[in-house]
């Protein structure tokens, strides 16, 4: 959550649990040791990487007309989309639905659009989907999943406006995500450290929320095993995005919702739905759909290792590393590449990437 120079850990971890490991007790990180991830390069399965929907001046949640319909926006929210999904939507859902006769239609079927669909079945409304890919096609497949808003927004463009709708969606999300915990819908509790050879302070983000992270507190040298001299810790959640949105669809399609295949080319193609009220939950795509100039990929590369069930906790470091751990494995990042249109990792990054985790957990100083 705290990081010299940054606001928070790594929210794009590329990918945002099959057995999912017992929490680790309270007491142990005072014991000053953790299990150490084995890093080597022939225990990477599998690369990956994404592109965070980013928007300067933070994520969209606005209603408008488009001819006859309610068009509602819920998009852009950089590397913070499967944290803030729930709360997002809840703003979006509560924006479209007033007055409302019939059906909805929700373009999109990553986490923000899913979400949305949920919120506006449990209102009482049927909702048709339209998208172009499901799940695990979609950008949210490939999030680290660290309960964390991070990258939603510039700390210099931040105004008390989109403070309040951050914080609205962020609690909401939070208290949403913590009554699905359990292995069902992939959701957990973790430690999480941060690291630095500088003095930690709290980020623009890390203000705004602070009493969303439990146990935050400084962690005495003798009391971790990471060769860095100021570490701070708190406790969060990990959503694991595959099972998260496997069992959001499922849920979805059990109260009766409707998926239809299919992209949308133009505004013209939204216009011509059935349905009166729209939600458009499209991330990157609505730059050409909807001809949001100020919104930009920024890409994000990762490697997984083999699982390591007995590491049951995230990291962040210096030099953009971050660590998460998974039951289908252990999640390396990563980068922040902003205006990269290609979401293809790069050998020689992912290898940088490696390294620089190989280095650090052979500092440890126990396990």
């Amino acid at each position: 959550m705290l990081a010299a120079g940054t606001a928070g850990l790594a929210a794009l971890a590329l990918p945002g649990c099959a057995t999912l490991p017992a929490a680790r007790p309270h007491g142990a990180a005072q014991r000053g040791c953790l299990p150490r991830v084995n890093v080597a390069p022939d225990r990477v399965i599998r690369t990956v990487a994404g592109l965070r929907p980013y928007r300067p001046s933070g994520f969209v949640v606005r209603a408008e007309a488009l001819g006859a319909k309610r068009l509602v926006h819920n998009y852009g929210h950089g590397g913070g989309g499967i944290t803030l999904s729930w709360g997002s939507s809840r703003l979006a859902v509560d924006l479209a639905l007033p007055g409302q006769q019939g059906g909805v239609a929700v373009i999109g079927a990553g986490v923000m659009g899913l979400t949305t669909a949920r919120l506006v079945q449990e209102a009482g409304f049927p909702v048709t989907i339209y998208t172009a890919k499901l799940p695990p096609e979609t950008t949210s497949n490939i999030a680290g999943g660290q309960w964390f808003p991070s990258s939603v927004v510039d700390g210099d463009r931040l105004t008390p406006a989109f403070s309040a709708q951050l914080v609205a969606a962020a609690r909401y999300a939070y208290r949403r995500y913590q009554i699905l915990a359990g292995e069902e819908y992939g959701v957990r509790w973790m430690r999480n450290y941060s690291m630095s050879n500088r003095l930690l302070t709290p980020g623009p983000i890390d203000t705004l929320l602070m009493d969303l992270f439990p146990e935050a507190k400084e962690v005495a040298a003798g009391d971790h095993p990471f060769p860095y001299p100021n570490v701070r810790q708190f406790d969060g959640m990990i959503v694991d995005p595959g099972r998260f949105l496997r069992a959001l669809e499922r849920d979805i399609r059990i109260a009766g919702g409707r998926i239809v295949i299919r992209p949308f080319h133009s505004v013209d193609d939204i216009a011509a739905l059935p349905e009166a009220t729209v939600i458009n939950c499209t991330g990157l795509g609505s730059r050409a759909l909807f001809g949001d100039a100020e919104l930009e990929p920024v890409r994000g590369q990762l490697a997984v290792l083999l699982p390591q069930p007995e590491v049951d906790y995230a990291l962040s470091a210096p030099g953009g590393l971050y660590m998460f751990s998974r039951a289908d494995g252990v999640i390396l990042g990563g980068t922040h590449e902003h205006g990269v249109e290609l979401a293809e990792p790069e050998p020689e990054t992912i290898a940088r990437i490696v390294e620089g985790h190989r280095k650090l957990f052979a500092g440890f100083r126990c396990g």
